[in-house]
């Protein structure tokens, strides 16, 4: 007991003491996951709209295909992306792999399904009360997937907090496709990952907390934002 005690004072005190190597980490894990979400969200969201209303021939079959990519395994998708983009891979030539960019594009497609499923469930739900008004205003598809979007965006807040979730908690698939090079692609979870294997885990440790933390105040800034737009509502 007295050596977790030791460990966890000491991962708050590399938490409090403003280390420039675990301020790095920190840092490049945010701009990782916060474009890889956003890049997610810009295709799910628009793409989760059309799915909820638009009818067309094997549409049931694509919702059905979509709610299956969302249990998508991190370590198959890091494999088919490193064989894409190394040496021999038809994206070779870009030079991608062991890079930032490689962990951005594996977060994507891990997150954007569950962003489109999500998205599509909830603009459904609202398409279906908002149906016969819509109607009545006889509005383009586009206007009524944007009247969709924007009455949802409280709602769509929480999907883009799930795929968030998603991506700050991934190892698998930016391990392989990253590497977890010091100073150019390691971040927060693959670091934890090689500090507890090493026995270091006061830095994994601190990284935890930081992580946690992460997650706690995105999601107390959406529930804040949701309970603002319920005072809004009833005012």
């Amino acid at each position: 007991m007295q050596d977790f005690m030791d460990t966890l004072d000491l991962a708050f005190r590399l938490v409090l003491s403003g280390d420039r190597d675990l301020a790095e980490i920190v840092l490049l894990s945010m701009r990782v996951n916060c474009l890889a979400v956003l890049i997610a969200c810009a295709i799910g969201l628009p793409s989760g709209a059309l799915l909820a209303v638009l009818r067309f021939p094997g549409r049931t079959a694509l919702v059905v295909l979509v709610n299956a990519l969302m249990g998508l395994p991190p370590v198959v998708v890091g494999l088919l992306l490193y064989m894409l983009l190394s040496r021999g891979g038809p994206l070779g030539v870009m030079e991608l792999l062991y890079t930032p960019w490689a962990m951005i594009i594996a977060q994507v497609i891990l997150v954007t399904p569950i962003v489109t499923a999500l998205s599509r469930q909830s603009i459904s739900e609202l398409h279906n009360e908002y149906d016969e008004q819509l109607r009545s205003l006889d509005l383009r598809t586009y206007q009524v997937i944007g009247t969709l979007l924007w009455d949802c965006r409280y709602n769509l807040l929480t999907v883009a907090l799930a795929g968030f979730g998603r991506a700050v908690a991934e190892v698998g698939a930016v391990l392989i496709v990253g590497g977890n090079i010091n100073h150019v692609t390691r971040i927060m979870t693959t670091t934890i990952s090689l500090e507890t294997s090493k026995g270091n885990l006061e830095l994994a440790l601190a990284l935890g907390i930081i992580l946690l933390s992460i997650s706690l105040l995105v999601n107390l800034g959406v529930i804040s934002l949701r309970a603002t737009a319920a005072r809004s509502a009833y005012a």
